[in-house]
């Protein structure tokens, strides 16, 4: 299931199954050179992650990469929390939508499109 210029690192696929998605939004995702790396082998996974919003900036929470085994001490964390990169109107719609409606935000899957990491997150309930 490539398109063009789109590579699917690893996908949450019980989230279509456990969850009513809503709106789905595309984010930018801060990672070091091994995170990068090791999502490029495929030792992602999304298995009860989520995404909260802190003070106007939102993190994927729980998504487990793994250490790459070719990093010398510079190796990552597997299971820190991740900066996701969203315009400022999004993650204030996302803020509003989870504190009044009771939704939670879970990200489906992550995928490089044009050499950049990317995640894709939805509302769900």
């Amino acid at each position: 299931m490539a398109r063009e210029g789109i590579k699917i690192a690893c996908e949450n696929r019980r989230a279509r199954h456990d969850y009513e998605l809503f709106d789905k939004f595309e984010a930018g995702l801060v990672l070091t050179g091994s995170e990068v790396k090791s999502l490029r082998d495929g030792g992602a996974a999304l298995v009860d992650s989520y995404v909260e919003i802190r003070e106007n900036e939102a993190f994927l929470v729980g998504a487990n990469i793994a250490r790459y085994s070719n990093a010398s001490y510079m190796n990552h964390e597997p299971k820190r929390d991740r900066k996701l990169l969203l315009h400022a109107r999004e993650i204030r719609r996302l803020g509003i939508k989870v504190r009044e409606k009771g939704l939670t935000i879970i990200p489906l899957k992550i995928y490089f499109k044009n050499g950049f990491a990317k995640v894709e997150i939805a509302l769900a309930k």
